[in-house]
């Protein structure tokens, strides 16, 4: 809430340009996505207890759950922390360029934070202060979607248990109490998706929704100005001119664009597509119960048919969307409609002043000037 505000302050007393609004997104989404985590876990013990019934009638028995888990959480966090020591060499760079005359970290945190340093003296405590909550928004941010995937093997790990009873008695003549049970078992599996997603929904929301405008953000500006990693100083309105003696040879900012615009992108894709097997899952079933021999086709797989085609088993943000495969190609789509109108309105109001930062992802907006 404090660099939120700090950051609001900065773009109200300064011309509104789109990479000025970045940090602003940034901090506000960030602060929002950090109250629907309390709202969760408000929720939480009583969403727990009706999985734990779920449990007791009908075990979990993916054996490598929490192996995927544990995986996917370390493969994360490790390219979250490189990104955020790449931005942090990028800053160092930028800042001994803008502000040489200053003590190293004095300068860093300046040219960092320029709306908390710009308003507020400089000191130690309030620099490793705002350090640390810039950290923390970094890895909320991040947060966000490494739960999103978790609790989607979770949920997709339910359903699948119920596909592999059903595919192994595909095309069987199986009495209709197997038909009953395996129905009865579908049902708490998607009972489940739904608490889970009534629950989590929000925090689906807000994570699609960032990720949305960074990418756009991101590959507008790689398509209007390349990689260079190249901004200005946030108090000189000078190009910085980057020292080759760092430790990347002076292409700590490009390195950073290039290695974030990676991450941010396959980051995306990875929790959409893990996301929408939730749905893909919840639908394994319908072939199944096609093929079942007329002699033992009965009410229970009439019924079964009925809720698998009948009922949409997803993720949903907010309930605006629902996560499936088809949703990566409506985000993309998205994508490039919002790449042509930006270029279309760049080129038709050229007074606008909208540049290349040195770097455009949460974890290093704080090089990114708030003014025009």
């Amino acid at each position: 809430m404090f660099m939120a505000v700090l950051c609001i302050n900065k773009l109200a007393r300064s011309n509104v340009t789109l990479n000025g609004t970045s940090p602003v997104i940034f901090y506000v989404t960030t602060c929002v996505t950090m109250l629907m985590f309390f709202q969760v876990a408000r929720r939480w013990p009583q969403l727990v207890q009706h999985i734990a019934k779920a449990e007791d009638m009908d075990p979990n028995f993916d054996c490598g759950l929490a192996k995927k888990c544990n995986i996917t959480c370390a493969v994360v966090l490790i390219l979250a922390l490189l990104e955020h020591i790449l931005s942090l060499l990028s800053a160092f760079a930028g800042a001994a360029a803008c502000y040489g005359n200053m003590d190293s970290y004095q300068g860093f945190v300046t040219h960092f934070y320029p709306w908390v340093f710009n308003y507020l003296p400089y000191s130690l405590v309030l620099g490793i202060i705002t350090q640390f909550l810039h950290f923390q928004s970094t890895f909320i941010w991040n947060f966000s979607d490494l739960f999103v995937i978790c609790m989607s093997y979770y949920l997709t790990s339910r359903l699948e248990q119920v596909n592999k009873k059903l595919l192994a008695a595909q095309g069987k003549y199986l009495p209709e109490v197997f038909w009953r049970a395996t129905r009865e078992d579908y049902c708490r599996a998607t009972q489940i998706v739904r608490k889970v997603d009534d629950v989590i929904s929000g925090v689906v929301f807000i994570s699609f929704a960032n990720n949305l405008f960074f990418i756009c953000l991101q590959l507008f500006n790689t398509l209007e100005d390349g990689l260079k990693g190249t901004g200005e100083c946030s108090n000189k309105g000078k190009k910085i001119v980057v020292s080759k003696n760092g430790p990347l040879g002076g292409h700590e900012a490009a390195t950073y664009f290039l290695f974030s615009l990676v991450y941010l992108l396959s980051r995306s894709v990875a929790v959409s597509l893990i996301a929408s097997q939730v749905n893909s899952a919840s639908a394994v079933p319908a072939p199944v119960l096609y093929d079942v021999p007329s002699p033992v086709y009965c009410v229970e797989v009439q019924r079964f048919l009925d809720q698998v085609n009948g009922d949409k088993v997803a993720l949903s943000g907010l309930q605006f969307f629902s996560v499936t495969k088809g949703l990566l190609l409506t985000v993309a789509g998205t994508i490039v409609t919002y790449e042509l109108v930006m270029f279309q309105f760049n080129s038709s109001t050229p007074t606008l002043n909208i540049t290349a930062p040195t770097v455009l992802t949460p974890s290093t907006l704080s090089l990114t000037t708030l003014s025009s």
